[in-house]
């Protein structure tokens, strides 16, 4: 069982481009058309999948949003802050 993050270390460990959102961190990545949003998700769950946690994801037609956050924990840890890093490098 992964420790929740302070405030401080949310803010300090969220990667480029997400945000707080309550108990979730978000980024909603953008995109020139659909299937380059689907392949960037193929991609992604893939990493999810490796790391054993997965994140609630939607695709819209040129974006897609990723929310991460530890159900188990009831918040934010380490594991959200490094996946939502390691998805920001599939971009």
């Amino acid at each position: 069982m992964a420790d929740l993050l302070s405030e401080d270390e949310i803010a300090s460990r969220l990667p480029s481009g997400w945000e707080r959102d309550g108990d979730e961190i978000t980024r909603t990545y953008e995109f020139d058309d659909y299937l380059d949003g689907v392949e960037f998700v193929t991609n992604i769950a893939e990493i999810a999948d490796d790391e054993f946690h997965h994140p609630e994801i939607t695709i819209g037609y040129k974006q897609v949003e990723v929310r991460l956050t530890s159900h188990e924990e009831g918040g934010i840890t380490e594991k959200d802050t490094h996946l939502a890093g390691r998805f920001n490098d599939e971009q």
